[in-house]
């Protein structure tokens, strides 16, 4: 007998049976024996399956960064460089990942955000600050990604206005958005596995033009390390243009991580067994990071030229990208337009999940008062509607594009957010560091803890706070200021700060800066976390009794989708 796959919301409560059947789980809301509780009845539903969570987790958020920009970055790096930074960046954001994984295995109620988080644990305002930021900086991305699948459409020639384009990539990303959690979430399963499977195979092509395996039977080797080089000078001569160019590179490095460990948080409202699912995310993540970003990134500096013309040609497309200038230097025909479909699904994916990132960041901020309460309001499937309405709106900012002047404007709104991902990986930490002293004074144990903690955060908090002034910094070399490339890369922090001290200094007035940790609510919902937790472990218990030992086998080989 299987287990009922469809959303419930209701509690397990000790009183049940320990031997759980389908009809028990129907009846669990309305027949209950003893005290229940129910979460988020009337708003969302857990109907994010462990599978759906660690996909989405490393997935959803690799857009085209990770196979076009790179290409910029080891433009102006080298090999070398780029190597260096993106092993710094996947440490300090496994740093994050541990670190908010800590915060929300505690209580992964609905609605949870970081922001939500930084409500609850460190300050109102900040919160307030930190839940707009995401708002608009997930939607703005979600236009973006709209945006570049458009583009990247164009590698294959043709006469359809861009618009069209845009259009049919709109349609597909809200549609899914309105759809049922567990629909957006095996939607976007497979979108990522696309992606796991483009960035495998491009290793294993890597690796065997690396031994001279390509049709030209040319052995790369690590010849590009050696001409033109494994770092470059940027802007200055010497030692100064190579302390610029690594600095650049790792800077730029983070475009490519961003939201990643937000994602996390965001889906764990709706995930099943969240405070076992959580801390199997973080682990895992661990090694998506070290699989995709560190030997992508080392794979792209041994079968692709740091001098190579097409890396800065600015096409949007598969031409732009180092993957597909090294086939095609190799003389593989055909594969660059598989290279370049998959990158059409990245951004499209990307484009999706950061719509769903705007919209339920919209129903956190909602749930603790920092938006109207409308947007609390779900339907039957547990869809927070009217979010996904007003997170939806940003999407239209892709048609920005079809114009000269108009794509100008949309630049600015990008432009937004430019430090957004450093400005949250900052106020990550902070929650962190602050929960933890909180669990401390008040004698609170939490269920999950990771050994890098809370060193991890302490380090990301100062080396974040670094990259995100050094964001813009060589607009500060000589000859190299100009107003328009000041505010494009610093915008967003003036902004983020005029939300904090406005909700400060109106709203928040009589709230103190920070909260006192003797004093930060840590039993709010916690009852009904741990009760739904031993409810999900029941079902799991359930569930394996009547699974065969062969798929427990297949499953211990499934690492990348489960």
């Amino acid at each position: 007998m299987s287990i009922q796959e469809s959303s419930f919301t209701a509690i397990k409560s000790p009183g049940f049976d320990n031997k759980l059947r389908e009809s028990d789980i129907a009846k669990v809301e309305s027949n209950a024996v003893g005290e229940s509780h129910t979460v988020g009845h009337a708003g969302t539903r857990r109907n994010i399956k462990s599978r759906h969570a660690q996909m989405i987790a490393i997935g959803g958020t690799v857009g085209t960064g990770l196979f076009l920009g790179i290409g910029q970055a080891l433009a102006i790096g080298g090999p070398g460089f780029v190597l260096v930074a993106y092993c710094l960046t996947s440490i300090l954001v496994y740093g994050i990942v541990t670190a908010v994984i800590e915060v929300s295995t505690y209580t992964p109620v609905t609605g949870s955000s970081m922001a939500y988080y930084c409500t609850r644990y460190v300050s109102p305002s900040l919160g307030f600050a930190l839940g707009w930021l995401y708002f608009y900086s997930f939607g703005i991305l979600s236009a973006y990604e709209i945006t570049a699948g458009s583009i990247v459409i164009n590698y294959w020639p043709n006469d359809v206005h861009i618009a069209v384009w845009v259009t049919i990539f709109l349609v597909v990303i809200v549609a899914l958005n309105f759809s049922p959690v567990g629909v957006y979430a095996e939607t976007e399963f497979w979108f990522a596995s696309i992606k796991v499977i483009l960035i495998i195979g491009l290793l294993i092509l890597a690796f065997i033009l690396m031994l001279g395996g390509g049709p030209d039977h040319d052995r790369l080797g690590f010849r590009y390390w050696n001409t033109p080089g494994a770092t470059k000078e940027y802007l200055v001569a010497g030692g100064g243009g190579r302390f610029t160019a690594f600095l650049y590179t790792w800077v730029f490095s983070g475009f490519s991580f961003y939201f990643g460990p937000e994602l996390i948080i965001v889906t764990s409202g709706e995930m099943r067994n969240p405070r076992k699912n959580l801390p199997i995310a973080s682990k895992k993540f661990f090694y998506r990071l070290i699989a995709f970003y560190v030997l992508g990134s080392l794979a792209i500096g041994i079968i692709c030229s740091s001098v190579a013309d097409g890396l800065t040609s600015g096409a949007g497309n598969a031409n732009a990208s180092p993957w597909v200038i090294a086939i095609q230097n190799a003389g593989i025909t055909g594969l660059p337009s598989a290279v370049n479909a998959g990158i059409l699904t990245s951004a499209w994916s990307s484009g999706n999940s950061f719509l769903y990132m705007s919209s339920r960041s919209l129903y956190s901020l909602a749930v603790v008062g920092n938006a109207p309460k409308i947007f609390t309001r779900c339907n039957r499937y547990g869809l927070p509607v009217y979010a996904v309405c007003a997170a939806s709106c940003f999407s239209f900012l892709a048609y920005l594009s079809a114009g000269s002047q108009a794509g100008v404007v949309f630049n600015w709104f990008i432009s937004l957010t430019n430090t957004a991902g450093y400005t949250s990986w900052i106020l990550c930490a902070i929650i962190f560091v602050r929960f933890r002293k909180a669990c401390s004074i008040q004698g609170v144990s939490v269920p999950y803890k990771s050994r890098i903690q809370p060193y991890g955060a302490w380090i990301c908090l100062f080396v974040f706070t670094i990259l995100l002034l050094a964001n813009g910094f060589t607009v500060f070399y000589p000859g190299q200021f100009t107003t328009s490339g000041f505010l494009t890369t610093y915008l967003g922090i003036p902004i983020f700060v005029l939300l904090w001290l406005g909700h400060k200094y109106t709203v928040g007035r009589s709230q103190p800066w920070m909260l006192e940790s003797a004093h930060v609510d840590l039993t709010s919902g916690v009852r009904e976390v741990e009760e739904e937790a031993e409810f999900w472990e029941q079902l799991d218990a359930e569930k394996k009794s009547h699974q065969s030992d062969r798929k427990r086998w297949l499953r211990k080989l499934n690492v990348l989708w489960e």
